[in-house]
């Protein structure tokens, strides 16, 4: 009898000490149960606030998954770089779980482009090719990255480190993502579920950062200034667009080939009007699948031993700083083509210059409203908004130029 209880007795310690209970309760599991709480926030944010749920809700559940004590779904150590400089796919479909294995497709650059496939499809660059001075607005919107990059440097980040933070500044999430992967080697103390928990919270964010930076930056009477009406886009200038932009684009920087391609191929597919199936595909059913892989395998490198450190406060700070200077430099832009015009361009449509499509316009439109609710200022804020997109794809490609 002895023995049958003792077995019994030896059977459920065994299993309460392999149990995942055990071990969020027990030694560092208080970070694990942090996160947890941490992933339901965001959980709520997306669901109850309609803070980018579409992939806020995959990446927080990620979050969720990840750091449940030996559900073992995504394994970091896999991740790492070996002796020479490579990570060993063939362990990762051995060992891996499933978050590894979705996890392959952020690693191998695959999902990022093929939202920009989506999002080509979904773009009308109709406002920027009535409007080219608009590219000029997107770029300068860009300026953000840089000086964040200079800064990140200077406070002590590696380079590959201070260019994942810095893209952050074009708040455009598969972008950030991109720039993060190519560049993270997975062994430090930022991921690129760091990169992607920043980007899209403060994404999310735009309409209550951007506001006060643009009444700050601009008077009352440049916030009321009323633009001329766009002219009529061909259809043949919105085929030749996305071709041309391809050719220049990816001759000036290689590096954005990937992103831009992507980008322009979609919106080839929608103007060229012979593809309705692939453009339905693309932007519907493909975009869906790839959100939904991209933002919970993403989520899952948001280990708590990873989030909880300096160097991931410094990424959020760092993050606002770099999307804040970027509303700054497109509206600083916006004030200098004003007075080139003489008062004929409102500087609010500067602050859409980044790529957060089709918020940042809408917020131009309603800063803009406030002063006066005849001024219509959306269609020209879209302008610089898809500028914005064609920009941060750039600015990525300069940044993994430069820093290899």
């Amino acid at each position: 009898m002895g023995g049958v209880i003792e077995f019994f007795t030896n059977t459920i310690e065994g299993l309460w000490n392999d149990s995942g209970i055990h071990a969020l309760f027990s030694g560092g599991g208080w970070k694990n149960l942090l996160m947890i709480l941490i992933s339901f926030v965001f959980m709520y944010l997306a669901i109850a606030k309609g803070f980018e749920p579409l992939l806020l809700l995959p990446i927080s559940f990620g979050m969720l998954l990840t750091n449940l004590p030996m559900a073992e779904l995504y394994h970091a150590n896999l991740w790492q770089l070996s002796a020479d400089g490579h990570i060993d796919y063939g362990a990762v479909l051995r060992d891996g779980g499933l978050l590894d294995i979705l996890y392959m497709g952020v690693k191998l650059q695959i999902y990022p482009p093929l939202i920009f496939l989506g999002i080509g499809c979904m773009t009308d660059f109709s406002p920027l090719i009535a409007n080219p001075k608009s590219f000029l607005l997107g770029a300068a919107a860009q300026g953000g990255i840089f000086f964040t990059f200079v800064v990140a440097g200077l406070l002590g980040f590696t380079a590959a480190e201070a260019g994942s933070i810095a893209i952050i500044g074009g708040a455009d999430g598969p972008t950030a993502i991109y720039v993060s992967t190519r560049l993270l080697t997975g062994g430090g103390a930022i991921t690129t579920g760091n990169i992607a928990l920043a980007a899209y919270t403060y994404m999310a964010l735009v309409p209550i950062i951007q506001p006060p930076i643009m009444r700050l930056m601009t008077t009352k009477k440049q916030r009321a200034v009323k633009m001329e009406q766009l002219r009529t886009v061909s259809k043949t200038e919105k085929i030749i667009f996305p071709i041309a932009v391809t050719i220049i684009v990816s001759l000036l920087v290689p590096s954005a080939a990937p992103l831009v391609g992507m980008l322009m191929f979609g919106n080839l597919l929608k103007e060229s009007g012979v593809a309705a199936r692939l453009i339905d595909t693309a932007q519907n059913a493909l975009m869906n699948i790839i959100t939904i892989f991209l933002g919970i395998s993403v989520g899952a490198t948001t280990k708590a031993d990873q989030i909880f450190s300096l160097k991931f406060g410094g990424v959020m700070l760092l993050g606002v700083i770099a999307f804040s200077l970027g509303t700054a430099c497109g509206l600083l832009f916006g004030k200098i083509m004003y007075r080139v015009t003489g008062g004929k361009v409102n500087p609010l449509i500067g602050s859409a210059g980044v790529s957060a499509v089709p918020m940042a316009a809408r917020i131009s439109q309603k800063v803009g409203a406030e002063t006066d609710p005849t001024n219509f200022l959306l269609m020209h804020a879209m302008g610089p908004n898809v500028a914005g997109v064609i920009g941060s794809a750039v600015a990525a490609g300069v940044l993994l130029s430069v820093i290899g």
